[in-house]
């Protein structure tokens, strides 16, 4: 049984294979049949988006600043501590490489038959039918809304961390509060950069960001870790509560590799779009995931199991420390943030299927 499932996932994924390597043929024959023409040879939905418009580089760092926020930076707690040392490195590497190959061919897949898919549902809906189509629409659509959530809860997080460090009071303003200025600023950012192509101008300040808060994060991590002397890497809990734990941490995994979103990213690549997509791809999983890993790793190695589930929180040091951290974090998190909601619109500008 065990050799037939085997065989089956070998099949499909040379099926997928030939479909994406097929996909980038049609694709470089569309784009030389364009060049001779002089006018687009795809077949693109109505879309409110900017299609055709960044670079490989842009979508490249796009995609490695839009995954290293403050949440993702801090999923020692719920990637290594279930799993330990020996499965959460190997699990951190298995995952990471799947991942990496299945957004691999799935950008294979964006131009079929000179049809362009920029949106996950369509796609979906061409290969699988109608059913699918809608039961793509709605998992995506609820998985960005619950992600987006989480974002503003890390914002009002991080600037209540900030007002504590300045406030004598002893019952600190509620996290409510922090979370409706979160709201607004998410707002305010939205408005005024409406599409993902329009985040060009940011995404220099955005990578600072993410340097700095690294940075600082790793040098009190290393400080912290090297005055912990009494680490415990031992996995805890019931036989169950340990089952559930590790499957927990594999879905943190992949939350940290991959957005379900790659047609909508993809479809603001500029022609070819395949070959720029699998660039940008390779830039997200080699720097990108050597910084998120990389810090996941040491958060663990600071403070064993009882790593905390929001690292700056559980980080010693001066205050200054805190304050730029958790600001950094916020500041972040607007982007990280943006590049998850900015898709949602894809949702309502095109009709759904008929």
């Amino acid at each position: 049984m065990k050799c037939a499932c085997v065989r089956e996932c070998v099949c499909i994924s040379l099926i997928a294979y030939q479909m994406a390597a097929s996909s980038l043929d049609a694709e470089a024959a569309a784009a030389g049949q364009q060049d001779k023409a002089g006018s687009g040879s795809y077949t693109t939905a109505a879309t409110a988006h900017q299609i055709d418009t960044d670079s490989w580089q842009q979508v490249g760092v796009l995609l490695v600043v839009g995954f290293n926020c403050a949440y993702v930076l801090s999923f020692s707690n719920l990637m290594m501590a279930p799993l330990g040392w020996g499965w959460g490195i190997a699990c951190l590497l298995f995952i990471g490489a799947a991942s990496w190959y299945a957004n691999w061919l799935l950008a294979g897949l964006h131009v079929i038959d000179g049809q362009r898919f920029i949106r996950y549902r369509d796609l979906m809906g061409f290969v699988f039918g109608r059913k699918m189509y809608y039961i793509t629409w709605f998992l995506q659509f609820i998985t960005l809304i619950l992600g987006n959530m989480g974002f503003i809860l890390l914002g009002g997080r991080a600037l209540k961390a900030i007002h504590a460090e300045f406030s004598s009071s002893h019952s600190p303003a509620r996290l409510q509060w922090f979370i409706a200025a979160t709201g607004f600023v998410y707002f305010a950012f939205a408005y005024f950069v409406p599409t993902i192509s329009a985040m060009r101008n940011w995404l220099a300040t955005s990578a600072a960001l993410t340097v700095a808060y690294d940075v600082a994060l790793i040098v009190i991590l290393i400080k912290d870790g090297k005055s912990n002397k009494q680490k415990d890497y031992n996995v805890h809990g019931t036989q169950a509560e340990k089952v559930f734990g590790a499957f927990g941490a594999i879905a943190a995994i992949l939350v940290c590799n991959t957005s379900g979103l790659l047609p909508e990213i993809q479809s603001t690549l500029r022609k070819p779009v395949v070959s720029n997509m699998r660039r940008a791809l390779l830039l997200q999983y080699t720097a990108g995931a050597a910084v998120y890993y990389g810090i996941s790793v040491a958060g663990y190695w600071a403070y064993g199991a009882a790593v905390s589930e929001y690292l700056p929180g559980q980080l010693s040091g001066p205050s200054w420390a805190t304050v730029l951290i958790n600001a950094t974090a916020f500041l972040q998190s607007i982007v990280s943030q943006h590049v998850h909601i900015s898709y949602t619109t894809f949702f309502s500008s095109s009709p759904l299927m008929a």
